[in-house]
């Protein structure tokens, strides 16, 4: 749990950094005890304490110190969630209906209707309260890509710099680009090479018959160098030539066979040819450093009220 202790200055700063007038509120009878306001925004104690036990790892034991700890960092997040779901208010963003249900089709992809369901009742959540938490996460990821990212700017300079002190990382080694069909048994593989020989695509049969993850990609594995794969891919692929499919290889994970699509000989990149990989490394940085401003902006303007001794007393 050395991460758990880690957080404990930087949850403490942003604490600090919030300006917060700390009070303690009555619980009445008829009405739920705040935890925290953000402008107008309020958050009870009961909405953040089922949020905060949804999100504590499971399976994993842990100290009170620890738990306090962590309540204490998720309390930043959800005081920072309320500010940016304000902010998307303010300047009017908005979710549509169509949205909301192409996220929930994809979060529900890998699931049985049962299972699902089950997930959410573990969770404590009905499929309101998910449709909401999904249209509350799209909303916040849409003003933070479309206002905080925006700030992030490269330069070609910038670019030439990282080039130059990071040069031996532009080394290229040997690299190939392969696909593959994961299958149970030799039969079955001896049967889909006759397919393959046969004349149909690698692709289509990867997508109708293999089992592993990448099956929809059409078996792709992308381009890898020896050494990122399991052993017996790279004794298999980088012995044959382009465009050759290869015998059944045997790994722990089942029966293989694969097809090399393209070879990439070993390399050191010039900076026109490292350009793109980059920028993409230094506007992800860019990105994070103009979200954090932006983020502190947020918390600079808005109107913050925490009743800390309230959680305190919740947490004994």
């Amino acid at each position: 749990m050395k991460q758990v202790r880690k957080i404990q200055l930087s949850v403490a700063v942003v604490l600090l950094t919030l300006l917060i007038l700390v009070g303690c509120q009555e619980k009445t009878a008829n009405q739920p005890a705040v935890l925290f306001k953000v402008d107008d925004r309020v958050v009870t104690l009961e909405q953040f304490q089922k949020a905060f036990r949804n999100s504590l790892p499971t399976g994993e034991p842990l100290t009170n110190a620890e738990i306090n700890d962590l309540q204490r960092a998720y309390l930043v997040q959800a005081i920072d969630r309320e500010l940016i779901l304000a902010e998307a208010d303010r300047l009017g963003f908005t979710v549509s209906a169509a949205e909301i249900e192409a996220a929930l089709t994809e979060a529900r992809r890998d699931y049985e209707q049962e299972e699902f369901s089950k997930r959410l009742d573990e969770r404590g959540m009905s499929l309101d309260e998910w449709r909401l938490e999904l249209r509350n996460s799209l909303l916040m990821e849409k003003v933070v890509r479309q206002v905080a990212y925006p700030r992030a700017e490269v330069s070609d300079a910038d670019v030439a710099a990282e080039f130059k002190q990071h040069q031996n990382e532009f080394d290229r080694p040997e690299q190939i680009r392969a696909r593959q069909i994961l299958i149970d048994t030799e039969a079955e593989g001896e049967r889909l090479l006759g397919l393959l020989q046969s004349g149909i695509p690698f692709a289509d049969v990867a997508r109708q018959h293999s089992q592993s993850p990448d099956s929809e990609q059409g078996g792709d594995l992308g381009f890898f160098a020896r050494g990122e794969m399991p052993p017996e891919f790279d004794e298999a692929v980088f012995s044959l030539p382009v465009g050759r499919v290869s015998e059944l290889v045997k790994s722990p994970y089942g029966m293989h066979i694969f097809l090399v699509e393209e070879k990439r000989k070993a390399k050191s990149l010039s900076l026109e040819e490292a350009a793109g990989e980059i920028r993409a490394r230094l506007l992800r940085r860019a990105e994070e450093k103009a979200y954090q401003q932006w983020l502190q902006d947020l918390r600079a303007r808005a109107a913050i009220n925490i009743n800390m001794a309230l959680l305190t007393e919740s947490s004994r």
